[in-house]
């Protein structure tokens, strides 16, 4: 199912033997476009320290709850290596996080998470130590990825003949924790008017200037099928979203992505999304056939 990161913030965070604390932001992946961590921000418990929680780690959410349990201790948090988060992460940061919890790298492999589409699929590979020997030692202090979503959220969007409006939230896969979609906000010059744009089809990327650039025309996005978060999205509407722009939806192995090189400042075009296209897509039509059975039983 579709999340709003917006809706997330403040969802309290339970270990083992204890809350932790509420989720305050999110960290994506630049190349892929994934969520990667969940910023907490601990309260009183730690004097306001903030930490991250990796998706691997997330269970079954209560979502009527507002609750997200993590299968850590709250020792196993407090003694977590420190990260600035106002700074950026480079690579070597999230190596020493990761290699803290004995979890492979994500980056590097096929898919969305290493070699395969869900968080889960990290644990079984049973790499660590290779993994954070062979990617840790290429890692350089500039090789920055992560994004917060409260800082990109508000960004200008650009389509190919001129602006239609900012990025209001973003829309992502909570089982994959993939962003599927940008909420653009387009009421500036057309009304009330949210659209949903897949980070597919952006081809640019200027941080400094927050801006994102769309393969899009404005008139196309004039005419888009309208979004409505109240609503909730479906695959009914996935597909109109898709058959008015004439182009495969993410279910689709058709579907690609230009390749781009990402650095900690500037982001000149769209990065690897496309390598984890097809594990996405399996993972896509397996939590359709999850949430189907969920909804049976609950």
């Amino acid at each position: 199912m579709l999340r709003n990161v917006k809706d997330l913030r403040g969802y309290a965070i339970r270990a083992i033997d204890g809350t932790i604390g509420k989720v305050d932001d999110f960290y994506f992946d630049d190349e892929d476009w994934g969520i990667r961590y969940l910023i907490v921000d601990t309260g009183k418990w730690l004097s306001g320290r903030k930490v991250l929680i990796s998706p691997v780690a997330v269970g079954h959410a209560g979502w009527m709850a507002r609750r997200l349990p993590v299968a850590l201790t709250r020792a196993q948090v407090e003694h977590s290596p420190d990260i600035d988060t106002r700074r950026p992460v480079s690579r070597q940061h999230e190596a020493r996080y990761l290699g803290y919890y004995g979890y492979p790298n994500y980056w590097g492999g096929a898919g969305l998470w290493g070699m395969g589409a869900y968080p889960g699929s990290l644990t079984t590979q049973g790499r660590v130590e290779q993994d954070l020997e062979a990617h840790g030692s290429l890692a350089t202090p500039d090789d920055c990825h992560l994004r917060s979503s409260n800082a990109v959220i508000g960004h200008y969007i650009e389509a190919t003949d001129g602006d239609i409006g900012h990025l209001e939230d973003l829309l992502i896969d909570d089982h994959t924790w993939a962003i599927r979609y940008l909420v653009v906000n387009t009421s500036h010059w057309w009304g009330r008017h949210r659209v949903l744009v897949p980070p597919e089809w952006i081809t640019d990327v200027s941080w400094p200037e927050a801006r994102v650039s769309v393969d899009l025309t404005r008139q196309a996005v004039k005419d888009a099928p309208s979004y409505e978060s109240a609503a909730g999205i479906d695959r009914q509407l996935e597909q109109a979203i898709y058959r008015h722009y004439d182009r495969p939806g993410h279910w689709s192995t058709s579907n690609t992505a230009p390749a781009g090189e990402t650095k900690c400042g500037v982001r000149s075009a769209h990065g690897g999304r496309g390598r984890a296209t097809a594990s996405v897509v399996a993972a896509s039509r397996s939590a359709d056939s999850l949430q189907e059975s969920q909804d049976r039983t609950s």
